[in-house]
């Protein structure tokens, strides 16, 4: 009996939910970080894939986009999955592939027309410590090596920021007055030990339920807050820092993503950034990022909700939070497809049924099930694989509707009997993938 194809598949997980497609947890591991421990994987798993390739400290939500992490990477990581029950098996097909197949009907004619793919991802960012200082490249740049440049931005939330790690302070670009020449000494020692980069830089103190702008040219260091970062689909970068606390890095993240005529070209790498943006003495005053409300608070509340922008200042993407009140119903329409995820509370509508969104952590950090590598079935007690653990209890999903339509979803924020006593609040985070509607500031960059 012959499989049924992607496009079969697709449409099936499409319809079933009513325009919500169910995305199995996809983590990414970095071999340059330590992990914070704080986006709810089993304890077991945090180096499940082995020391050389480091820990899983990102969760990647939505994403068509492949990690780049050099010649260890492994088939599709990065990647999301559809997840739906098809009889007594749980089946699965590429995100990227679905969005190939089904084109607008999945993501909406125009941003097909526009760019013929799903065109940006969201993930939790979950370091111990900072990361080193570096850049990803603007799209003149990126393009010499076949990739995008990549603007994003970064939320901190609350519920996931139960500690600030090591160092919750992230550098931001350089000093102004700083010179090419400095930088490119700094640059040239990157081999030498500690090259000190950071000394042309200021490090600003990272406070939850706050955010940053980030378009691309730019350094950045991020710190080690639990972070929610909307991006254009790509993963390009480069390290300029080369010790980050007891940490060297690699020579070769130096020259990632550098044309292979272009390597050895210090000069190149200072090029690369961006030096208007990154010695603004308004770096702060034009990057940071408070939530700011969709419209006047107090008739949000009067309908069951608050929703705020939390990431509002580029063009390419935009992200909000919202907060469904204990005991209320409530219906919010945006005007395209995006990606969701359930932080806090219970009881999701539409094809989400209702299950708890989030489980409780413990419980689920101590679930063994998973998604078999080589099939659609579900079983019990196979740890070889850390993504996909209890695909039924991460309510993360891409949100969709008929072509040509606005996207509405209806979510519940009544409590469950253990629930009552604590009045709970469901709140999501959710990225779109176009600017925000009416517009909270105006968009600098994309």
């Amino acid at each position: 009996m012959s499989q049924p194809s992607t496009a079969t598949l697709a449409g099936r997980a499409l319809d079933a939910g009513r325009g919500i497609v169910r995305l199995a947890p996809n983590w990414v591991p970095r071999s340059f970080c330590v992990p914070g421990r704080r986006i709810k994987l089993h304890p077991d798993d945090y180096y499940a894939l082995g020391a050389a390739r480091g820990g899983i400290d990102e969760r990647w939500f939505s994403s068509t986009t492949p990690a780049d992490n050099g010649p260890l990477t492994a088939p599709h990581e990065g990647l999301s999955w559809i997840v739906m029950q098809d009889g007594p098996d749980l089946v699965r097909v590429l995100l990227r592939d679905a969005v190939a197949e089904l084109k607008g009907q999945l993501i909406g004619e125009r941003k097909w027309a526009e760019h013929g793919r799903w065109p940006m991802y969201s993930k939790f960012f979950d370091n111990k410590g900072a990361l080193p200082h570096h850049v990803h490249h603007r799209d003149q740049h990126a393009a010499l090596v076949g990739q995008l440049g990549k603007p994003e931005a970064y939320y901190f939330p609350p519920q996931v920021n139960n500690y600030g790690a090591d160092f919750p302070y992230t550098f931001f670009g350089l000093e102004p007055g700083t010179t090419r020449e400095q930088v490119r000494a700094a640059l040239e020692a990157f081999t030498r030990g500690d090259n000190k980069l950071t000394n042309l830089s200021k490090a600003y103190r990272l406070e939850p339920g706050t955010g940053w702008d980030v378009p691309p040219g730019i350094l950045h260091a991020p710190g080690s807050l639990c972070t929610y970062e909307p991006q254009r689909a790509s993963d390009v970068f480069a390290m300029y820092q080369s010790l980050a606390g007891d940490a060297l890095v690699p020579e070769e993240l130096l020259w990632k993503d550098t044309p292979p005529d272009r390597k050895g070209d210090f000069d190149y790498l200072v090029d690369v950034l961006d030096w208007e943006a990154n010695t603004d003495p308004n770096f702060a005053q034009n990057h940071f990022m408070r939530p700011r409300p969709v419209r006047d608070r107090r008739e949000m509340e009067a309908e069951g909700f608050v929703e705020n922008w939390i990431c509002y200042l580029a063009t390419a993407y935009s992200a909000k939070e919202l907060t469904v009140l204990p005991g209320r119903t409530a219906r919010i329409t945006d005007a395209a497809a995006y990606g969701l995820i359930v932080l806090q509370g219970a009881r999701l509508h539409g094809s989400l049924g209702d299950r708890n969104a989030v489980a409780d952590p413990v419980r689920a950090a101590h679930e063994r099930r998973v998604l078999r590598v080589g099939g659609g079935r579900t079983r019990r007690g196979d740890h070889r694989q850390p993504f996909g653990r209890r695909p039924d209890r991460h309510a993360q999903a891409l949100w969709t509707g008929q072509s040509g339509t606005r996207r509405s979803k209806v979510v519940r924020g009544t409590p469950t009997a253990d629930e009552r006593a604590s009045s709970s609040e469901r709140l999501l985070l959710y990225t779109l993938a176009f600017p925000p509607s009416p517009s909270p500031l105006p968009q600098r960059r994309s």
